[in-house]
């Protein structure tokens, strides 16, 4: 079995950020993905933090252009919800072995959850090189980012948990993060608000983002 790190690595090329969804009503679903696609943010998060999540993640899926995965993957059940729903890739808040294996096997491409170098260096050993450092801004931020990069220059990150405008920017200059996860681009009540002009005007704002 292999960690699908080739895709990992595609997906993480393709923009900037990554938006991290909270979807309630897979009506929303969509239109939501349609207006973030065409802001030039393809690959979506969708995190599974409500009961729709794993409709939504399948509505998704129809959409040309996107990428859609699942978040929050937290327990063995989920990886296997979030595979039949038509996710491509999981991304995991932390990485117990068991649940790393159970993707592994389910040929879930991943992107685990680490935010310590330990953490970080057991998950390079089982083969991830681009990892999910998460809650990035209360796990240090960019100066932990900076202080693992030293040590450890072949790992990468997507850091994710209190990134927002006014910092993405300064974690994509750090030369270990390849992309930033981030929940602005569309938070709930712009969503609830069937805002999708704002959505994807946001999306296009992070899309340009310097990295």
């Amino acid at each position: 079995m292999t960690n699908d790190k080739a895709y990992i690595n595609e997906l993480a090329g393709l923009a900037p950020i990554i938006p991290v969804l909270v979807v309630d009503d897979v009506a929303d679903a969509v239109p939501l993905a349609e207006a973030l696609v065409r802001g030039g943010l393809p690959v979506l998060e969708v995190t599974l933090r409500t009961d729709a999540a794993l409709d939504v993640i399948a509505a998704m899926a129809t959409v040309k252009g996107a990428r859609v995965g699942a978040g929050t993957i937290v327990t063995l059940d989920d990886v296997t919800a979030v595979k039949a729903a038509g996710a491509t890739f999981g991304v995991t808040p932390g990485s117990p072995m068991a649940l790393v294996e159970a993707c592994i096997e389910a040929g879930l491409a991943l992107l685990p959850g680490a935010a310590t170098t330990t953490e970080a260096m057991t998950l390079h050993a089982r083969g991830f090189d681009v990892l999910k450092f998460f809650p990035a801004e209360a796990a240090g931020g960019i100066k932990a980012l900076k202080g693992i990069g030293g040590p450890l220059p072949q790992i990468s990150f997507c850091p994710t948990g209190g990134v927002s405008p006014d910092n993405a920017a300064d974690y994509l200059a750090l030369p270990n993060v390849v992309c930033a996860g981030g929940s602005w681009i569309a938070p709930l009540d712009l969503v609830k608000a069937h805002d999708w002009d704002e959505i994807e005007r946001r999306a296009c704002a992070a899309a340009a983002l310097p990295r």
